[in-house]
């Protein structure tokens, strides 16, 4: 009788680890299946599988506001953001 009890033991332990296998695989199939963010100090963003560069030229400061520029041709977009949350966009073209 110990016997039957050890060897169903076993199987339920077997059984177990294989689910638990399973089912950190099913979650890592899924984790890479969706879109992931490009990490910050990149200059490209990840677009259906490919590199794109990133829109423009962002520094952000220590207190929260940023400046971007954005070129496109002849032209240059710059957007300003400051701490306090005023967002402030302008266009210039040479």
């Amino acid at each position: 009788m110990k016997r039957v009890s050890k060897g169903a033991l076993l199987i339920a332990v077997a059984v177990t680890a294989g689910l638990g296998f399973a089912g950190a695989a099913l979650a890592q199939q899924t984790a890479s299946g969706a879109s992931q963010a490009t990490p910050k100090g990149w200059n490209y963003e990840i677009k259906d599988g490919k590199r794109v560069p990133k829109s423009g030229n962002r520094v952000t400061n220590a207190d929260g506001s940023w400046r971007e520029e954005t070129r496109q041709g002849s032209c240059v977009t710059v957007k300003e953001k400051t701490a306090a949350g005023e967002y402030k966009e302008s266009r210039r073209c040479d």
